[in-house]
Protein backbone atom coordinates (compact mmCIF):
# COMPACT_ATOMS: atom_id res chain seq x y z
CA UNK A 1 0.00 0.00 0.00
CA UNK A 2 1.16 3.53 -0.75
CA UNK A 3 2.64 4.95 2.51
CA UNK A 4 0.69 8.18 2.13
CA UNK A 5 -2.58 6.31 1.78
CA UNK A 6 -1.77 4.39 4.95
CA UNK A 7 -0.84 7.62 6.72
CA UNK A 8 -4.06 9.30 5.60
CA UNK A 9 -6.10 6.32 6.80
CA UNK A 10 -4.47 6.40 10.25
CA UNK A 11 -4.84 10.16 10.51
CA UNK A 12 -8.45 10.04 9.34
CA UNK A 13 -9.37 7.37 11.88
CA UNK A 14 -7.87 9.47 14.67
CA UNK A 15 -9.67 12.70 13.84
CA UNK A 16 -12.96 10.99 13.05
CA UNK A 17 -12.68 9.26 16.42
CA UNK A 18 -12.20 12.63 18.08
CA UNK A 19 -15.34 13.87 16.34
CA UNK A 20 -17.42 10.91 17.51
CA UNK A 21 -16.20 11.16 21.12
CA UNK A 22 -16.68 14.93 21.22
CA UNK A 23 -20.23 14.63 19.88
CA UNK A 24 -21.25 13.07 23.20
CA UNK A 25 -20.36 16.31 25.00
CA UNK A 26 -22.52 18.55 22.81
CA UNK A 27 -25.77 18.75 24.76
CA UNK A 28 -26.26 22.51 24.39
CA UNK A 29 -25.42 25.12 21.79
CA UNK A 30 -22.84 26.57 24.18
CA UNK A 31 -21.13 23.17 24.23
CA UNK A 32 -21.20 22.93 20.45
CA UNK A 33 -19.99 26.46 19.68
CA UNK A 34 -17.70 27.27 22.63
CA UNK A 35 -16.84 23.87 24.13
CA UNK A 36 -18.47 25.07 27.35
CA UNK A 37 -15.69 27.69 27.68
CA UNK A 38 -13.40 24.91 28.91
CA UNK A 39 -10.30 25.15 26.71
CA UNK A 40 -6.92 25.09 28.44
CA UNK A 41 -4.15 27.46 27.28
CA UNK A 42 -2.24 24.84 25.24
CA UNK A 43 -5.30 23.63 23.36
CA UNK A 44 -6.64 27.16 22.87
CA UNK A 45 -3.29 28.53 21.65
CA UNK A 46 -2.50 25.66 19.28
CA UNK A 47 -6.05 25.70 17.98
CA UNK A 48 -5.98 29.45 17.39
CA UNK A 49 -2.67 29.21 15.55
CA UNK A 50 -3.51 26.13 13.50
CA UNK A 51 -6.83 27.69 12.52
CA UNK A 52 -5.26 31.02 11.70
CA UNK A 53 -2.58 29.58 9.45
CA UNK A 54 -4.47 27.50 6.96
CA UNK A 55 -3.13 25.59 3.98
CA UNK A 56 -1.65 28.85 2.75
CA UNK A 57 1.11 28.53 5.38
CA UNK A 58 2.35 25.17 4.07
CA UNK A 59 1.28 25.55 0.45
CA UNK A 60 0.80 29.22 -0.42
CA UNK A 61 3.55 30.99 1.52
CA UNK A 62 6.40 28.63 0.49
CA UNK A 63 5.20 29.02 -3.11
CA UNK A 64 5.29 32.80 -2.81
CA UNK A 65 8.79 32.72 -1.32
CA UNK A 66 9.91 30.43 -4.16
CA UNK A 67 8.51 32.84 -6.75
CA UNK A 68 9.67 36.14 -5.23
CA UNK A 69 12.62 35.45 -2.90
CA UNK A 70 13.69 37.14 0.32
CA UNK A 71 11.09 39.93 0.08
CA UNK A 72 8.52 37.48 1.45
CA UNK A 73 10.10 38.05 4.87
CA UNK A 74 7.72 40.99 5.39
CA UNK A 75 4.78 38.61 5.42
CA UNK A 76 6.36 36.80 8.37
CA UNK A 77 7.09 40.04 10.19
CA UNK A 78 3.58 41.37 9.62
CA UNK A 79 1.84 38.17 10.65
CA UNK A 80 3.87 37.60 13.82
CA UNK A 81 3.29 41.21 14.86
CA UNK A 82 -0.43 40.93 14.16
CA UNK A 83 -0.73 37.72 16.16
CA UNK A 84 1.03 39.27 19.15
CA UNK A 85 -1.14 42.40 18.93
CA UNK A 86 -4.33 40.32 18.85
CA UNK A 87 -3.34 38.27 21.90
CA UNK A 88 -2.26 41.35 23.86
CA UNK A 89 -5.02 43.79 22.88
CA UNK A 90 -8.06 41.63 22.12
CA UNK A 91 -7.92 38.25 23.86
CA UNK A 92 -8.39 38.96 27.58
CA UNK A 93 -10.94 41.73 27.24
CA UNK A 94 -13.01 39.78 24.74
CA UNK A 95 -13.02 36.73 27.04
CA UNK A 96 -14.19 38.82 29.99
CA UNK A 97 -16.79 40.87 28.13
CA UNK A 98 -18.38 37.97 26.24
CA UNK A 99 -18.76 36.08 29.53
CA UNK A 100 -20.37 39.11 31.15
CA UNK A 101 -22.69 39.71 28.21
CA UNK A 102 -23.34 35.98 27.71
CA UNK A 103 -22.29 36.29 24.07
CA UNK A 104 -21.41 33.15 22.11
CA UNK A 105 -20.46 34.72 18.77
CA UNK A 106 -18.91 37.93 17.47
CA UNK A 107 -22.31 39.11 16.27
CA UNK A 108 -23.68 38.34 19.75
CA UNK A 109 -20.99 40.51 21.29
CA UNK A 110 -21.57 43.50 19.00
CA UNK A 111 -25.32 43.40 19.59
CA UNK A 112 -25.09 43.06 23.37
CA UNK A 113 -22.21 45.53 23.78
CA UNK A 114 -24.06 48.24 21.82
CA UNK A 115 -27.60 47.31 22.94
CA UNK A 116 -28.80 46.94 19.38
CA UNK A 117 -32.47 45.99 19.73
CA UNK A 118 -32.97 46.30 15.96
CA UNK A 119 -30.62 43.32 15.37
CA UNK A 120 -29.01 45.20 12.48
CA UNK A 121 -25.45 44.59 13.69
CA UNK A 122 -26.17 40.88 14.05
CA UNK A 123 -27.65 40.58 10.55
CA UNK A 124 -24.89 42.54 8.80
CA UNK A 125 -22.12 40.67 10.63
CA UNK A 126 -23.68 37.32 9.73
CA UNK A 127 -23.96 38.17 6.04
CA UNK A 128 -20.30 39.26 5.93
CA UNK A 129 -19.18 36.04 7.66
CA UNK A 130 -21.17 33.81 5.30
CA UNK A 131 -19.86 35.60 2.20
CA UNK A 132 -16.14 35.65 2.96
CA UNK A 133 -15.97 32.30 4.75
CA UNK A 134 -17.36 30.53 1.71
CA UNK A 135 -14.33 31.73 -0.29
CA UNK A 136 -12.01 30.87 2.60
CA UNK A 137 -13.25 27.30 2.97
CA UNK A 138 -13.10 26.85 -0.79
CA UNK A 139 -9.41 27.77 -0.70
CA UNK A 140 -8.76 25.03 1.85
CA UNK A 141 -10.47 22.39 -0.27
CA UNK A 142 -8.49 23.59 -3.29
CA UNK A 143 -5.25 23.13 -1.33
CA UNK A 144 -6.18 19.54 -0.43
CA UNK A 145 -6.74 18.81 -4.10
CA UNK A 146 -3.33 20.20 -5.06
CA UNK A 147 -1.42 18.22 -2.45
CA UNK A 148 -3.08 14.89 -3.12
CA UNK A 149 -2.95 15.43 -6.88
CA UNK A 150 0.81 15.82 -6.75
CA UNK A 151 1.63 13.09 -4.26
CA UNK A 152 -0.91 10.41 -5.19
CA UNK A 153 -1.45 11.43 -8.81
CA UNK A 154 -5.20 11.44 -8.29
CA UNK A 155 -7.45 14.07 -9.93
CA UNK A 156 -7.61 17.35 -7.98
CA UNK A 157 -11.37 16.96 -7.67
CA UNK A 158 -10.93 13.62 -5.88
CA UNK A 159 -8.33 15.17 -3.56
CA UNK A 160 -10.70 18.02 -2.71
CA UNK A 161 -13.49 15.52 -2.03
CA UNK A 162 -11.34 13.52 0.39
CA UNK A 163 -10.40 16.60 2.40
CA UNK A 164 -13.94 17.97 2.35
CA UNK A 165 -15.60 14.76 3.54
CA UNK A 166 -13.22 14.38 6.47
CA UNK A 167 -13.46 17.93 7.73
CA UNK A 168 -17.24 18.17 7.25
CA UNK A 169 -17.84 14.98 9.21
CA UNK A 170 -15.84 15.68 12.36
CA UNK A 171 -16.80 19.36 12.48
CA UNK A 172 -20.51 18.66 12.09
CA UNK A 173 -20.34 15.87 14.67
CA UNK A 174 -18.05 17.23 17.35
CA UNK A 175 -18.35 21.02 17.30
CA UNK A 176 -15.66 23.27 18.80
CA UNK A 177 -14.38 20.61 21.19
CA UNK A 178 -13.57 18.26 18.30
CA UNK A 179 -12.19 21.13 16.24
CA UNK A 180 -9.82 22.30 18.97
CA UNK A 181 -8.46 18.88 19.89
CA UNK A 182 -7.88 17.98 16.25
CA UNK A 183 -6.30 21.42 15.82
CA UNK A 184 -3.85 20.56 18.59
CA UNK A 185 -2.76 17.47 16.65
CA UNK A 186 -2.70 19.38 13.37
CA UNK A 187 -0.78 22.29 14.87
CA UNK A 188 1.94 19.95 16.14
CA UNK A 189 2.29 18.37 12.69
CA UNK A 190 2.43 21.76 10.98
CA UNK A 191 5.08 23.05 13.38
CA UNK A 192 7.18 19.91 12.95
CA UNK A 193 7.03 20.20 9.16
CA UNK A 194 7.99 23.86 9.04
CA UNK A 195 10.83 23.47 11.54
CA UNK A 196 12.42 20.28 10.20
CA UNK A 197 12.04 20.41 6.41
CA UNK A 198 13.93 23.67 5.73
CA UNK A 199 16.63 22.71 8.25
CA UNK A 200 17.28 19.46 6.39
CA UNK A 201 17.48 21.21 3.01
CA UNK A 202 19.82 23.90 4.37
CA UNK A 203 22.18 21.14 5.48
CA UNK A 204 21.98 19.64 1.97
CA UNK A 205 22.88 23.04 0.51
CA UNK A 206 25.99 23.32 2.68
CA UNK A 207 24.60 25.41 5.51
CA UNK A 208 23.39 29.02 5.57
CA UNK A 209 26.38 30.17 3.49
CA UNK A 210 25.52 27.63 0.80
CA UNK A 211 21.91 28.84 0.76
CA UNK A 212 23.05 32.44 0.41
CA UNK A 213 25.48 31.63 -2.41
CA UNK A 214 22.88 29.69 -4.38
CA UNK A 215 20.32 32.48 -4.05
CA UNK A 216 22.88 35.15 -5.01
CA UNK A 217 23.68 33.27 -8.21
CA UNK A 218 20.04 33.48 -9.30
CA UNK A 219 20.02 37.27 -9.50
CA UNK A 220 19.70 40.27 -7.22
CA UNK A 221 15.89 40.32 -7.27
CA UNK A 222 15.73 37.15 -5.16
CA UNK A 223 18.00 38.63 -2.48
CA UNK A 224 16.23 41.99 -2.31
CA UNK A 225 14.12 42.78 0.75
CA UNK A 226 11.97 45.08 -1.38
CA UNK A 227 11.77 43.69 -4.92
CA UNK A 228 9.77 45.53 -7.55
CA UNK A 229 10.01 47.05 -11.00
CA UNK A 230 9.48 50.56 -9.57
CA UNK A 231 10.00 52.27 -6.24
CA UNK A 232 6.25 52.25 -5.57
CA UNK A 233 6.02 48.55 -6.43
CA UNK A 234 8.72 47.87 -3.84
CA UNK A 235 6.98 49.97 -1.17
CA UNK A 236 3.60 48.43 -2.01
CA UNK A 237 5.03 44.93 -1.69
CA UNK A 238 6.49 45.64 1.75
CA UNK A 239 3.29 47.32 2.97
CA UNK A 240 1.17 44.48 1.61
CA UNK A 241 3.21 41.88 3.48
CA UNK A 242 3.08 43.82 6.74
CA UNK A 243 -0.64 44.56 6.34
CA UNK A 244 -1.62 40.90 6.47
CA UNK A 245 -1.05 41.15 10.22
CA UNK A 246 -3.90 43.67 10.50
CA UNK A 247 -6.39 40.92 9.79
CA UNK A 248 -5.91 38.74 12.87
CA UNK A 249 -8.09 40.70 15.27
CA UNK A 250 -11.03 40.57 12.86
CA UNK A 251 -11.19 36.84 12.12
CA UNK A 252 -14.32 35.38 13.79
CA UNK A 253 -12.92 31.83 13.84
CA UNK A 254 -9.81 33.01 15.72
CA UNK A 255 -11.38 35.29 18.32
CA UNK A 256 -13.73 32.40 19.10
CA UNK A 257 -10.75 30.73 20.86
CA UNK A 258 -10.32 33.75 23.10
CA UNK A 259 -13.99 33.46 24.07
CA UNK A 260 -13.72 29.70 24.77
CA UNK A 261 -10.57 29.60 26.94
CA UNK A 262 -11.12 28.37 30.52
CA UNK A 263 -10.56 31.72 32.23
CA UNK A 264 -9.10 35.15 31.45
CA UNK A 265 -6.08 34.28 33.62
CA UNK A 266 -5.08 31.56 31.13
CA UNK A 267 -4.67 34.14 28.36
CA UNK A 268 -1.09 34.96 29.44
CA UNK A 269 0.07 31.35 28.98
CA UNK A 270 -1.78 31.01 25.70
CA UNK A 271 -0.20 34.23 24.44
CA UNK A 272 3.35 32.95 24.90
CA UNK A 273 2.57 29.60 23.27
CA UNK A 274 0.87 31.21 20.28
CA UNK A 275 3.61 33.77 19.60
CA UNK A 276 6.44 31.19 19.80
CA UNK A 277 4.48 28.89 17.48
CA UNK A 278 3.99 31.73 15.01
CA UNK A 279 7.66 32.74 14.87
CA UNK A 280 8.83 29.17 14.20
CA UNK A 281 6.07 28.41 11.69
CA UNK A 282 6.15 31.58 9.60
CA UNK A 283 9.86 31.84 9.16
CA UNK A 284 10.01 28.09 8.61
CA UNK A 285 7.47 28.38 5.78
CA UNK A 286 9.46 31.17 4.14
CA UNK A 287 12.62 29.08 4.55
CA UNK A 288 10.92 26.18 2.73
CA UNK A 289 10.36 28.45 -0.26
CA UNK A 290 13.86 29.95 -0.22
CA UNK A 291 15.62 26.60 0.15
CA UNK A 292 13.48 25.20 -2.65
CA UNK A 293 14.42 28.16 -4.83
CA UNK A 294 18.10 27.70 -4.03
CA UNK A 295 17.97 23.98 -4.81
CA UNK A 296 15.76 23.86 -7.92
CA UNK A 297 16.14 27.37 -9.36
CA UNK A 298 13.30 29.49 -10.78
CA UNK A 299 13.39 27.63 -14.10
CA UNK A 300 12.06 24.47 -12.45
CA UNK A 301 8.51 25.81 -12.31
CA UNK A 302 5.94 25.62 -15.10
CA UNK A 303 4.03 23.12 -17.24
CA UNK A 304 6.12 20.04 -17.87
CA UNK A 305 8.80 21.13 -15.39
CA UNK A 306 9.85 19.64 -12.05
CA UNK A 307 7.33 21.89 -10.25
CA UNK A 308 4.18 22.37 -12.37
CA UNK A 309 2.68 24.76 -9.83
CA UNK A 310 4.59 26.86 -7.27
CA UNK A 311 2.12 25.77 -4.59
CA UNK A 312 3.18 22.14 -4.98
CA UNK A 313 6.72 22.94 -3.84
CA UNK A 314 6.39 21.73 -0.25
CA UNK A 315 5.06 18.24 -1.13
CA UNK A 316 7.88 17.86 -3.68
CA UNK A 317 10.54 18.85 -1.16
CA UNK A 318 9.16 16.53 1.51
CA UNK A 319 9.16 13.68 -0.98
CA UNK A 320 12.70 14.49 -2.16
CA UNK A 321 14.58 15.24 1.06
CA UNK A 322 12.83 13.29 3.79
CA UNK A 323 12.60 9.56 4.58
CA UNK A 324 9.31 8.06 3.46
CA UNK A 325 7.78 7.98 6.93
CA UNK A 326 8.54 11.62 7.71
CA UNK A 327 7.53 12.70 4.21
CA UNK A 328 4.14 11.12 4.79
CA UNK A 329 3.78 13.00 8.09
CA UNK A 330 4.59 16.28 6.33
CA UNK A 331 2.21 15.68 3.44
CA UNK A 332 -0.50 14.78 5.93
CA UNK A 333 0.49 18.01 7.71
CA UNK A 334 -0.46 20.00 4.62
CA UNK A 335 -3.86 18.32 4.61
CA UNK A 336 -4.06 18.99 8.36
CA UNK A 337 -3.42 22.68 7.73
CA UNK A 338 -6.39 22.78 5.39
CA UNK A 339 -8.59 20.99 7.90
CA UNK A 340 -7.53 23.09 10.89
CA UNK A 341 -8.84 26.25 9.23
CA UNK A 342 -11.79 24.86 7.30
CA UNK A 343 -13.23 23.24 10.43
CA UNK A 344 -13.09 26.48 12.40
CA UNK A 345 -14.65 28.49 9.59
CA UNK A 346 -17.40 25.96 9.10
CA UNK A 347 -18.11 26.09 12.82
CA UNK A 348 -18.28 29.89 12.69
CA UNK A 349 -20.77 29.56 9.86
CA UNK A 350 -22.79 27.09 11.93
CA UNK A 351 -22.88 29.58 14.79
CA UNK A 352 -23.97 32.36 12.43
CA UNK A 353 -26.91 30.31 11.16
CA UNK A 354 -28.05 28.59 14.36
CA UNK A 355 -27.35 31.30 16.95
CA UNK A 356 -27.21 34.62 15.11
CA UNK A 357 -30.03 34.03 12.65
CA UNK A 358 -32.37 31.27 13.82
CA UNK A 359 -32.36 31.52 17.61
CA UNK A 360 -31.95 35.28 17.93
CA UNK A 361 -34.04 36.43 14.96
CA UNK A 362 -36.54 33.64 14.17
CA UNK A 363 -37.28 31.30 17.07
CA UNK A 364 -35.87 32.27 20.49
CA UNK A 365 -37.63 29.27 22.08
CA UNK A 366 -35.95 26.66 19.87
CA UNK A 367 -34.72 23.63 21.78
CA UNK A 368 -31.00 23.09 22.32
CA UNK A 369 -31.17 19.79 20.46
CA UNK A 370 -32.71 21.43 17.41
CA UNK A 371 -30.14 24.24 17.44
CA UNK A 372 -27.23 21.78 17.56
CA UNK A 373 -28.78 19.84 14.66
CA UNK A 374 -29.30 23.06 12.71
CA UNK A 375 -25.67 23.98 13.28
CA UNK A 376 -24.57 20.62 11.92
CA UNK A 377 -26.75 20.81 8.82
CA UNK A 378 -25.67 24.40 8.07
CA UNK A 379 -22.04 23.23 8.35
CA UNK A 380 -22.68 20.59 5.70
CA UNK A 381 -24.64 22.96 3.46
CA UNK A 382 -22.04 25.72 3.34
CA UNK A 383 -19.30 23.11 2.95
CA UNK A 384 -20.97 21.86 -0.23
CA UNK A 385 -21.23 25.39 -1.62
CA UNK A 386 -17.54 25.98 -0.86
CA UNK A 387 -16.64 22.70 -2.53
CA UNK A 388 -18.48 23.76 -5.70
CA UNK A 389 -16.64 27.10 -5.63
CA UNK A 390 -13.27 25.34 -5.25
CA UNK A 391 -14.15 23.03 -8.13
CA UNK A 392 -14.46 25.99 -10.49
CA UNK A 393 -11.58 28.04 -9.05
CA UNK A 394 -8.60 29.02 -11.20
CA UNK A 395 -6.76 31.15 -8.62
CA UNK A 396 -3.89 30.31 -6.28
CA UNK A 397 -4.74 29.27 -2.72
CA UNK A 398 -2.64 32.21 -1.49
CA UNK A 399 -4.72 34.77 -3.43
CA UNK A 400 -8.09 33.34 -2.41
CA UNK A 401 -7.09 33.32 1.24
CA UNK A 402 -5.78 36.89 1.15
CA UNK A 403 -9.05 38.17 -0.32
CA UNK A 404 -11.23 36.55 2.34
CA UNK A 405 -8.70 37.49 5.04
CA UNK A 406 -8.81 41.14 4.00
CA UNK A 407 -12.59 41.20 3.90
CA UNK A 408 -13.02 39.80 7.40
CA UNK A 409 -10.11 41.76 8.88
CA UNK A 410 -11.31 45.09 7.51
CA UNK A 411 -14.95 44.48 8.38
CA UNK A 412 -14.50 43.32 11.99
CA UNK A 413 -10.99 44.34 13.13
CA UNK A 414 -11.45 48.10 13.73
CA UNK A 415 -15.00 47.84 15.16
CA UNK A 416 -13.94 45.06 17.56
CA UNK A 417 -10.74 46.79 18.68
CA UNK A 418 -12.55 50.07 19.32
CA UNK A 419 -15.52 48.38 21.02
CA UNK A 420 -13.14 46.74 23.49
CA UNK A 421 -10.80 49.68 24.00
CA UNK A 422 -12.77 52.90 23.45
CA UNK A 423 -15.88 53.60 25.53
CA UNK A 424 -17.33 56.06 22.98
CA UNK A 425 -17.63 53.48 20.22
CA UNK A 426 -21.28 53.47 19.16
CA UNK A 427 -23.69 51.17 17.38
CA UNK A 428 -23.69 53.48 14.35
CA UNK A 429 -19.89 53.51 14.30
CA UNK A 430 -19.64 49.71 14.37
CA UNK A 431 -22.24 49.33 11.63
CA UNK A 432 -20.59 51.93 9.40
CA UNK A 433 -17.16 50.39 9.99
CA UNK A 434 -18.29 46.87 9.08
CA UNK A 435 -20.02 48.01 5.90
CA UNK A 436 -17.19 50.32 4.85
CA UNK A 437 -14.50 47.69 5.37
CA UNK A 438 -16.45 45.08 3.42
CA UNK A 439 -17.36 47.32 0.48
CA UNK A 440 -13.85 48.76 0.22
CA UNK A 441 -12.22 45.32 0.06
CA UNK A 442 -14.68 44.00 -2.53
CA UNK A 443 -14.35 47.05 -4.78
CA UNK A 444 -10.57 47.32 -4.41
CA UNK A 445 -10.06 43.63 -5.17
CA UNK A 446 -12.22 43.72 -8.28
CA UNK A 447 -10.86 46.96 -9.83
CA UNK A 448 -7.56 45.94 -11.47
CA UNK A 449 -5.96 49.39 -11.41
CA UNK A 450 -6.47 49.61 -7.63
CA UNK A 451 -5.57 46.01 -6.85
CA UNK A 452 -2.29 46.33 -8.74
CA UNK A 453 -1.25 49.28 -6.59
CA UNK A 454 -1.97 48.15 -3.02
CA UNK A 455 -3.25 45.12 -1.08
CA UNK A 456 -6.94 45.66 -0.37
CA UNK A 457 -6.50 45.09 3.37
CA UNK A 458 -4.76 48.45 3.77
CA UNK A 459 -7.49 50.77 2.44
CA UNK A 460 -10.21 48.50 3.80
CA UNK A 461 -8.82 48.53 7.35
CA UNK A 462 -7.95 52.23 7.39
CA UNK A 463 -11.32 53.35 6.00
CA UNK A 464 -13.15 51.07 8.43
CA UNK A 465 -11.18 52.47 11.37
CA UNK A 466 -11.74 56.08 10.31
CA UNK A 467 -15.45 55.65 9.62
CA UNK A 468 -16.04 53.80 12.91
CA UNK A 469 -14.50 56.72 14.82
CA UNK A 470 -16.31 59.43 12.83
CA UNK A 471 -19.77 57.81 13.07
CA UNK A 472 -19.25 57.10 16.77
CA UNK A 473 -18.73 60.82 17.34
CA UNK A 474 -21.61 61.87 15.08
CA UNK A 475 -24.10 59.26 16.33
CA UNK A 476 -23.27 58.37 19.96
CA UNK A 477 -24.94 55.46 21.75
CA UNK A 478 -26.30 55.28 25.30
CA UNK A 479 -23.79 54.08 27.93
CA UNK A 480 -22.85 50.43 27.50
CA UNK A 481 -23.82 47.73 29.96
CA UNK A 482 -21.98 47.77 33.25
CA UNK A 483 -19.21 45.22 33.62
CA UNK A 484 -17.76 45.56 30.15
CA UNK A 485 -14.49 47.29 29.45
CA UNK A 486 -16.22 49.80 27.21
CA UNK A 487 -18.02 51.14 30.26
CA UNK A 488 -14.75 51.54 32.11
CA UNK A 489 -12.98 53.34 29.31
Amino acid sequence: MNPLILGMIIYSVVILGVGVVSARSNRTLDDYLLAGRSLGPWVAAFSERASGESAWLLIGLPGLAFATGLGTIWVGVGCCTGIAFSWFMIARRLREDTATLQAMTLADYFEARHQDTSHTLRFVATVIILFFFTFYVAAQFLAAGKVLNYYLDIPPLAGMAIGAVLVLFYTAAGGLLAVCWTDLIQGIIMLFTLAVLPAVVIVELGGPSGLEQNLAQLGGQYMSLAPGATQWASISGVLGGLAIGLGYMGQPHLVLRFMAITSPDEIRKGRVIAIVWAIIAFFGAIAVGLTGLAHYGPGAIGPGQVIPDQEQLMPLMARTFMPTGLAVVMIVGAIAAMMSTADSQLLAIASAVSEDIYRKLINPRASQGFLVALGRWSTLGVGLVAFALAWGAHDFVYNMVLYAWAGLGAAFGPPLLLSLRWRRTSRAGVLAGMVTGTVTVILWYNIPVLKSQLYEMIPGFLFSLLVTIIFSYLFPSPPVKEGTHGAQG
